[in-house]
């Protein structure tokens, strides 16, 4: 198959990696120092599954170069998506399928507007990986699991094909027929570890069994199921238990990306992880008073990185 990855951050370099792996025709899309190294040196990943380096590595920053592609693998930082999907315009040819693998709940049809909701399909992503440095992708965590599917639900040639593409890499992969309730449920877990996260600059393990910051977190994962629930997308009756229990599962030094981009001074996925559940509840009445006040206390904070 040949694969374009929209971003090779730590998502999108850690699967590509794998994908290049596997014998697919992957072009890695990358700027500045971090894409120079890997047309130089190609792309080390560091993974507890094992260590690999794909060498050489094809890599660019002009997509115009690389033609029509099978998929395109979306993994920008969400801040940039409309940019990203005017720039992957080149990539798209009749049978081009686009997944986006951003954290959030709205990435799909921000890139569809741009490129065409036909080309779109859902999916979401649960794994730890970042840029450990320019041409070095750090993949920490035990799951690496993806879970795609149509939009409207059906089960198409296409999906199909892309599950069993990414079933040879060794992840978990799932097919869904309801990948929206999929999105919100994984939003409901990564909405409040972010924020929480970001707020108390603290590992998972040493602010979710503190009895007054776990109400807190109850109630924003609350706020965001009766958000989705107005939408008309019914989530499971325990989807808080389950997602709390989630976070207490995790391991102890777990942090979100988000989190990890504000304690380095970035710019941060603030308007995707926090500000859309409060732009989402006024649009559908829905009150969100602990979403709002994180993002208002985060929201300083990304202001000064963007500056």
């Amino acid at each position: 198959m040949k694969i374009a990855i929209m971003g090779t951050g730590g998502v999108g370099g850690y699967y590509g990696g794998l994908l290049e792996k596997q014998g697919h025709d992957v072009t890695f899309v990358a700027r500045g120092r971090h894409l120079e190294v890997i047309q130089q040196r190609g792309l080390l990943i560091k993974s507890v599954h094992g260590d690999f380096h794909i060498r050489p590595a094809k890599a660019t920053d002009n997509l115009s170069s690389i033609g029509t592609v099978e998929l395109v693998l979306f993994c920008p930082k969400t801040y940039t998506t409309d940019e990203a999907a005017q720039q992957i315009k080149p990539l798209i040819g009749n049978d081009t399928t686009v997944m986006s693998l951003q954290n959030g709940i709205d990435a799909s049809e921000r890139i569809g507007a741009i490129v065409g909701m036909e080309y779109m399909i859902g999916s979401a992503t649960w794994i730890s990986s970042t840029i450990e440095k320019p041409g070095v992708i750090q993949q920490g965590s035990q799951f690496r699991r993806i879970v795609l599917g149509e939009l409207d639900g059906q089960m198409t040639s296409r999906v199909q094909a892309i599950y069993d593409t990414l079933l040879e890499t060794g992840i978990t992969v799932e097919l869904s027929d309801n990948i929206l309730k999929i999105l919100w449920t994984k939003f409901i877990f990564i909405s409040a570890a972010s924020g929480f996260g970001s707020l108390t600059r603290l590992p998972m393990s040493e602010y979710r069994s503190v009895p007054e910051t776990r109400l807190m977190i109850s109630s924003l994962m609350k706020e965001v199921d009766a958000v989705a629930k107005a939408q008309g997308i019914t989530l499971d009756i325990d989807v808080v238990e389950k997602s709390l229990e989630f976070i207490d599962n995790t391991p102890p030094q777990m942090k979100a990306s988000m989190q990890l981009d504000v304690e380095a001074g970035r710019r941060s996925e603030i308007e995707a992880m926090i500000g859309a559940i409060g732009l989402k509840g006024r649009m559908y009445g829905v009150p969100t008073p602990v979403a709002d006040l994180v993002y208002a206390s985060l929201l300083p904070i990304d202001m000064k990185a963007r500056r």
